[in-house]
């Protein structure tokens, strides 16, 4: 699926009251909120072809999605890193054909978005069934 279930079951682990699940819940609402900036700022990056922004947006997403085991918007966000870097999808062969880059990043980011707002629907139904 969409989520690494060991991985967010450490981040469920550390809430105080399995009711209420106050911790987790402040962790992943603050993930969708930075999610949305982080897609947001993709966008502009991408229309103004800015390969370094997206680069790092990529990487800065990809740290934060991976911490909750957000598993297919990680490796989404991986391939906006490489690509961002001017390399091909595995990160380790340059390409030079920046056309080709912004539409794999377009495709990616697009990718991204939708991996992000089915995981964010899911775990909103989990958060308002434990609530």
């Amino acid at each position: 699926g969409f989520v690494d279930v060991s991985t967010f079951g450490q981040i469920l682990d550390m809430d105080d009251d399995d009711d209420d699940r106050e911790f987790s819940r402040g962790i992943v609402f603050d993930f969708f909120d930075q999610a949305n900036q982080t897609f947001a700022k993709m966008d502009t990056a991408l229309e103004a072809e800015d390969f370094n922004e997206l680069k790092e947006l990529g990487h800065f997403l990809k740290g934060s999605s991976a911490t909750l085991g957000l598993v297919k918007v990680r490796d989404s966000c991986e391939k906006i890193q490489h690509y961002g870097d001017k390399k091909d999808t595995s990160g380790t062969i340059d390409e030079p054909d920046e056309r080709l880059l912004l539409s794999q990043l377009d495709k990616t980011i697009a990718s991204a978005k939708q991996e992000f707002t089915e995981v964010e629907k899911e775990l909103r139904k989990f958060y308002s069934d434990s609530a």
